[in-house]
């Protein structure tokens, strides 16, 4: 169904029917955007540890995990299958909210820099700008729990285990590390949200431009946007933003997990972002900020791939059931 004509409102009427479709459209935004994160990081969880694992390992004498495939094995035989999901929950529960507000903030943004609809239109500069607050915007809003989480992921079973929930983690960090207004749950918010707006931005930017690009090429004639692209090819798509994106930013996000293990590590070595970078590359080489991205675009491929298209079908079927129920 189609929107009525607003101009044979009045201004009382007009407004308030504008007031029910900005917050009709943002909580449809919030549900896909939750629904999308949700599926993604749950099907991407055994990789997410895995990289977490690599990421965690400061020198050659800690090295305990070595390649994709037997590591993985590894952390079968010692944990079990609960071990491949060791921090999914929290990352679940960081998700739904990071992604709902990450694809209803780049919705908002694209609206405010007046970005085409039509992704045949390449506005790239406009699409990375409106990605890269979208990605400021959900990380402010979640990065807690995304400290959490790397804490829960991080520690062993046992006598090694410090945290026995999110709730305990959250009051057990801001007891011993100074505070919620101290900055205990922020600890890595700084390079993580310099390596956030690129790699959202980016993200966003080329899997908008790659559906445009095969849209005008080989759907030229359609007159809808994007829908008859099929889902391989959306998916390929996305594969390839999430992986370029990745690499581009990815020694931000090995600093941000060794930022935020600080306070759980009493031989914690860097003072700083910055003292983290010449630490690691003094004592590690260019490749210590590398560590864990080859299962990091492993995962990142397939988990961006599915966030996009499963956040455009739950949009879709959203959009179509509101339409199909109420007539605006």
């Amino acid at each position: 169904a189609k929107d009525k004509d607003v101009s044979s409102l009045s201004p009382r009427q007009n407004g308030h029917r504008w007031i029910l479709l900005v917050s009709s459209n943002t909580f449809k935004h919030l549900a896909a955007g939750g629904i999308a994160g949700a599926v993604s990081r749950t099907v991407v969880s055994p990789l997410e540890r895995l990289k977490i694992l690599f990421q965690l390992q400061h020198s050659q004498n800690e090295v305990k995990f070595k390649g994709i495939i037997p590591s993985l094995v590894q952390i079968g035989k010692e944990e079990g299958i609960k071990g491949y999901f060791k921090g999914n929950g929290t990352n679940v529960i960081r998700m739904v909210p990071y992604m709902a507000v990450q694809f209803t903030a780049y919705e908002e943004f694209k609206k405010r820099l007046h970005v085409s609809e039509d992704v045949r239109n390449h506005d790239s500069v406009r699409r990375l700008v409106a990605g890269a607050l979208a990605g400021i915007t959900s990380v402010i809003a979640t990065y807690p729990l995304d400290l959490i989480r790397t804490r829960l992921a991080a520690q062993g079973d046992g006598p090694l285990r410090k945290y026995r929930s999110i709730s305990h983690a959250a009051v057990l960090i801001c007891k011993q590390e100074g505070g919620f207004f101290g900055g205990a749950l922020y600890r890595g918010i700084g390079p993580s949200l310099m390596g956030v707006a690129p790699y959202v931005g980016f993200n966003f930017m080329i899997y908008e431009n790659l559906k445009g690009m095969v849209s005008k090429y080989f759907y030229d004639n359609s007159s809808d946007k994007y829908s008859e692209l099929s889902v391989p090819v959306r998916l390929t798509c996305g594969a390839i933003a999430g992986a370029l994106s990745q690499t581009v930013t990815y020694p931000l996000d090995v600093i941000r997990r060794r930022m935020q293990m600080k306070g759980a590590n009493l031989n914690f070595a860097y003072t700083s972002t910055i003292n983290a970078f010449t630490t690691i590359i003094h004592t590690e080489g260019y490749f210590g900020l590398y560590k864990g991205m080859v299962p990091n675009i492993v995962k990142v491929a397939p988990a961006i791939a599915v966030n996009f298209v499963a956040y455009e079908f739950a949009k879709k079927i959203i959009y179509r059931y509101s339409y199909a129920t109420h007539d605006v």
